[in-house]
């Protein structure tokens, strides 16, 4: 398997793209690593976060999560004393190597909690090619292929002539949701709302028909996927971190800090103090709850 390992530093930057035979299975800290636009990339931090940038959005790759990433190119930048692998190449050397795994014959970009099991193949495949020895892929394609059929599950419920269609119209909504997901995630919106017309426009659709395949595809339209992932937002800024419930409410858009509660206790069925006082131990969190509406 044409595989190279290759530690990123200031004296030895990302080598030239090449002729599209060899992945490249790069560990980084906190050097920035850019990305050529026709390459796929799964990204993993093992230690600390990565703030990523593409040409119309940045986000946080936070430790835990992994990322497959095809929509042009990509840029990383990690605190000091971060640590993270990528494995990265030109689409024909994914094809070449992973061509023949069940599902991974065409990318389609994901971001979500890294399975132990991905961890765990993408470390030990770096470790190997960094002591020089021969190292196969196969299980970490066993991996892979689990990740993409969990999403190519929805190209029969996208609208198109042929599967090459289809997928197209899948990638643009996957790129709509990722856009969303990185509007919810910032820390500091200056709006309660995303411009659905801006979401439209960059799918190429017109706002009512991309309400329309998004709901088909996803079971819900554009605006309450931003009310669930702002309503998972909030349970976790209540559970997880000290922040003051005015600095939530601002965090998450809302008018006012009542308007938040009302909220917050509509979606949980419980106040925000009452969700803080929950134990540990005894943590479970709604899952049936309305999204919450600012």
């Amino acid at each position: 398997m044409a595989l190279r390992y290759h530690a990123l530093s200031a004296s030895a930057p990302l080598p030239p793209p090449g002729d599209g035979q060899w992945l490249q299975l790069i560990a980084g800290g906190d050097e920035a690593l850019r990305l050529p636009r026709d390459w796929i990339s799964l990204l993993l931090p093992l230690r600390g976060d990565l703030q990523l940038q593409s040409s119309d959005c940045q986000w946080l790759l936070r430790n835990g999560q992994a990322q497959l990433w095809c929509a042009g190119p990509l840029s990383a930048q990690a605190a000091r004393g971060s640590l993270w692998l990528c494995l990265a190449g030109h689409p024909d050397a994914w094809a070449r190597h992973f061509g023949n795994a069940h599902a991974l014959h065409e990318q389609l970009p994901w971001q979500h909690s890294a399975p132990r099991l991905l961890r765990r193949q993408l470390v030990r495949l770096a470790r190997r090619l960094r002591d020089g020895q021969s190292a196969g892929a196969d299980s970490l394609a066993v991996v892979l292929g689990d990740q993409q059929l969990a999403i190519a599950a929805r190209l029969p419920r996208c609208r198109g002539r042929n599967k090459p269609h289809r997928r197209q119209t899948l990638l643009r909504l996957l790129h709509v949701r990722h856009l969303v997901r990185c509007h919810v995630d910032a820390d500091d919106e200056s709006e309660s709302a995303i411009d659905l017309a801006w979401l439209a426009e960059r799918a190429h659709y017109s706002s009512g028909h991309l309400i329309r395949i998004h709901r088909e595809v996803f079971g819900e339209t554009p605006s309450e996927y931003v009310a669930r992932l702002r309503s998972a937002r909030a349970w976790r800024l209540v559970r997880e971190t000290a922040m003051p419930v005015g600095e939530i409410t601002q965090a998450l858009g809302f008018e006012s800090q009542s308007a938040f509660c009302r909220a917050f206790k509509h979606t949980f069925g419980m106040t925000a103090t009452q969700a803080r006082r929950i134990p540990a131990h005894a943590f479970q969190m709604p899952v049936e709850a309305t999204p919450c509406a600012a």
